[in-house]
């Protein structure tokens, strides 16, 4: 059986894998044929590929794998039915991946984790609270999205967002490789600006985007509109502070003419007052972008409580009187700690 991350089937682009058949002596196609059975009709196993034949279902596993998790647990909300996995990875580390439902509007995510744990340390985000592990392979993002498509009804995805565990744009290689296979039409199809990058502003990363000629929606977390309300919650603005990353921000807008979303979690004493929301309006404006409000989810190791509705509210209209596009996110999964901050991984500590 080939186990090696290199030979991992969902390691590999479509083109890498109709290189990785042509190496191997099999015809092109055959790349083809294999990559619908995974992508198209969610079947990870080759000996169940019938459009292969039996002497190639009978090699394929002795030079390639596909490399599923085991799923060590799922919890389905009984509010909004989003479903959240423990997924365990081929060397013992685990990860959480939420599959969100929202049939109203015809719309299913998945939110994909891209590293074991976290080393920026938002406060008010349980993933980095253990610290940082590993990044993740492609085929380990892959994968995620995969158990959740075959979560949905049709076993379809209309949107990707990488907001799990850990900074996508820490795990820069992979995130983009995984991104340019999500597009694929020999993968997934999903258009570009049906996914969602998350940042909590690694300015350089951003800059490097800006570059790719990627249509994605890029979201940065923002949560304060100054170094001492961000920096009290988001070690990394130490790094980039405030004014380098609206300055940054800025410069990827003008550049790819895409709007910017920032999250801001409204945390009560915090970030929340009035005070906080018209400097935040004064920072923004004129600047093509909408900002996403999301009361606080509460974890264990950050004793703070979200505003009151009446708060969110207040906080939301000096935002809009002030011109700004504002949106308030209430999320999904409260009840099986699957809301915004509150996912988790387990890392194997090196020896």
């Amino acid at each position: 059986m080939a186990s090696e991350s290199s030979n991992n089937v969902l390691n590999l682009t479509p083109d890498q894998l109709k290189a990785k058949f042509k190496e191997l002596g099999i015809e092109a196609y055959r790349a083809d044929q294999v990559l619908d059975w995974i992508y198209e009709k969610g079947v990870y196993d080759f000996s169940k590929m019938t459009n292969l034949s039996l002497p190639l279902r009978e090699k394929l596993p002795t030079v390639l794998s596909i490399q599923m998790p085991e799923q060590v647990a799922r919890h389905k909300s009984d509010g909004d039915q989003s479903t959240k996995l423990l997924l365990k990875l081929a060397n013992g580390d685990t990860v959480e991946t939420v599959y969100m439902p929202m049939p109203k509007v015809d719309r299913q995510t998945v939110c994909v984790s891209t590293q074991v744990g976290c080393k920026f340390h938002c406060a008010f985000c349980a993933s980095g609270q253990n610290g940082f592990f590993r990044n993740l392979k492609m085929g380990e993002i892959i994968a995620q999205v995969l158990l959740a498509r075959d979560l949905s009804k049709n076993k379809k995805l209309t949107n990707i967002v990488f907001m799990g565990i850990g900074e996508p744009l820490d795990n820069y290689p992979e995130l983009l490789k995984t991104i340019r296979t999500l597009n694929s039409k020999n993968a997934f199809g999903i258009g570009a600006r049906k996914i969602t990058i998350s940042t909590c502003g690694v300015v350089p990363k951003i800059e490097a985007l800006s570059d790719e000629g990627l249509q994605v929606e890029l979201s940065v977390s923002l949560h304060g509109p100054n170094d001492t309300v961000r920096g009290a919650v988001m070690p990394v603005n130490q790094a980039y502070p405030v004014r380098m990353l609206i300055d940054t921000c800025k410069k990827y807008v003008k550049k790819t003419k895409r709007s910017i979303t920032f999250e801001y979690i409204l945390i009560k004493g915090v970030n929340a007052g009035e005070r906080e929301a018209r400097e935040l309006t004064r920072l923004l404006k004129g600047m093509l972008c909408k900002i996403n409000l999301i009361p606080y989810n509460p974890i264990e190791e950050f004793p703070h409580v979200a505003p009151s509705y009446e708060e969110v509210v207040n906080f939301q209209q000096i935002l809009q009187e002030g011109g700004i596009r504002t949106t308030v996110r209430f999320s999904k999964g409260q009840d099986i700690q699957a809301a915004c901050g509150q996912l988790r991984s387990i890392g194997l500590k090196k020896k």
